[in-house]
């Protein structure tokens, strides 16, 4: 790619650069956009410092030379490098909130985002919630929108890697929540301890087939967060055997497998997953209470 820095001014000027630069391009939108417009606009306002919304009135504002570098060299980047714009950014955006993310955690993209918007309901019922586990939290995106909902609950953000824990800390700090998240470091539940009203986990779901057949900006994520053997479901063979222990009476597990939630429902016939319908879209998202889990145990 030339440089137009000399030829490109405003606000407007670069939204319309990115769009067709990346509409001429092989990148792939999946990590937040899905649509060149909406990706031109999450870099160049975000990389100004500008709001995603309500903004026309900087569309002909100009930019400074070091701006124009900037934007430019991202829009470079994401071309070129095949690198997610959240990474570019510093910043991904969940359940409206912004969260520091970078290349030790995946890019926050979740449909459960939606789920606990409605406060898991109907699933939850009129069940009182004092604790929460996020399980394999990566950014800590997902336990943290839980506790802007559940205002007095404790929520505990679960990680088996200490650099995505420390991803998880920052956002902990960034939305001031130090008082009632904490995070914990433990290969599911290994270190995990006492019982939780709601455990919600997206693990790692991809399967082996799938993880070769990614398209380049998935491969900037860690592998770690991503991949979970042949049938993408490792981790959540894990989840369901031993969750009934750390949920309360009447408490509620819900997991997020992805494409490869056909394979799980076929593992296990005798469980009454509820697979869950969004909105905003996203799939492969059930829930289960912890009734059904026992009485499946007792019967296994």
């Amino acid at each position: 790619m030339t440089s137009p820095i000399e030829d490109l001014h405003t606000v407007r000027d670069y939204l319309r650069y990115a769009s067709s630069q990346f509409a001429a391009a092989p990148v792939f939108f999946g990590h937040g956009t899905d649509n060149v417009w909406d990706e031109a606009v999450q870099l160049v306002m975000r990389s100004l410092h500008l709001p995603l919304e309500n903004n026309t009135l900087f569309l002909d504002a100009r930019l400074t030379r070091d701006e124009r570098k900037l934007v430019l060299e991202r829009i470079r980047r994401r071309i070129d490098e095949r690198i997610p714009l959240a990474y570019l950014l510093g910043e991904a955006w969940f359940m409206g909130m912004p969260f520091h993310v970078d290349e030790r955690v995946l890019v926050p993209r979740s449909p459960i985002g939606e789920l606990i918007e409605n406060g898991f309901q109907p699933w939850l019922g009129d069940k009182p919630v004092e604790r929460i586990l996020d399980l394999c939290t990566g950014s800590g995106c997902i336990g943290i929108g839980a506790a802007t909902v559940f205002e007095e609950a404790a929520v505990d953000l679960s990680d088996i890697s200490p650099d995505a824990l420390a991803v998880a800390e920052s956002n902990i700090e960034l939305h001031e929540l130090q008082g009632r998240v904490r995070t914990v470091q433990s290969d599911v539940f290994a270190n995990i301890s006492g019982q939780y009203d709601i455990i919600v986990s997206n693990p790692p779901y991809v399967d082996a087939e799938d993880m070769g057949d990614m398209p380049d900006e998935f491969h900037h994520e860690p592998v770690l967060g991503l991949a979970a053997g042949n049938d993408g479901l490792d981790i959540a063979h894990r989840i369901i055997a031993e969750a009934a222990d750390y949920l309360t009476p009447g408490g509620l597990l819900i997991v997020e497998v992805g494409n490869s939630w056909v394979a799980l429902d076929e593992a296990y016939p005798e469980l009454p997953f509820t697979w869950l319908e969004f909105s905003n879209g996203g799939d492969g998202v059930f829930a289960i209470t912890e009734q059904d889990l026992r009485q499946w145990q007792s019967k296994s």
